[in-house]
């Protein structure tokens, strides 16, 4: 199960964790990544902090944490090939892994309907 934030981040459940990316949508309107950062592993956040900081050929940008949790792992991948988030954003392109603090808060987050109607 998928699901979203106003923020353009999709979330995956993955056993305990959830993995994190951002949309195609927020993908298309940034354009070509040419420089990616990643948290730390072990590090908690809070939901909004800045997690993640992303170049593309358009402008720079930051991924907030969607939620309160721990990143668990990060994909090493999309720091030596950025254009992976381009390509396959909901795949080989997340970002990170966390696992949360209060898990019940994955469920107040929008589905894939409600995601469609904030980027039609």
């Amino acid at each position: 199960m998928i699901k979203y934030t106003e923020e353009h981040e999709w979330l995956k459940k993955d056993g305990a964790e959830v993995i994190v990316g951002i949309t195609d949508y927020a993908q298309a309107q940034l354009g070509d990544l040419v420089f990616v950062e990643l948290p730390s592993e072990g590090i908690t956040v809070a939901k909004g902090d800045e997690v993640v900081t992303i170049e593309s050929v358009k402008a720079a940008s930051d991924i907030i944490a969607p939620l309160d949790g721990e990143i668990t792992e990060v994909n090493p991948k999309i720091v030596d090939e950025p254009s992976l988030v381009n390509e396959d954003p909901l795949e080989d392109g997340w970002f990170f892994k966390m696992r949360l603090a209060n898990p019940s808060d994955f469920d107040g987050l929008m589905d894939e309907d409600e995601y469609k109607k904030l980027t039609d």
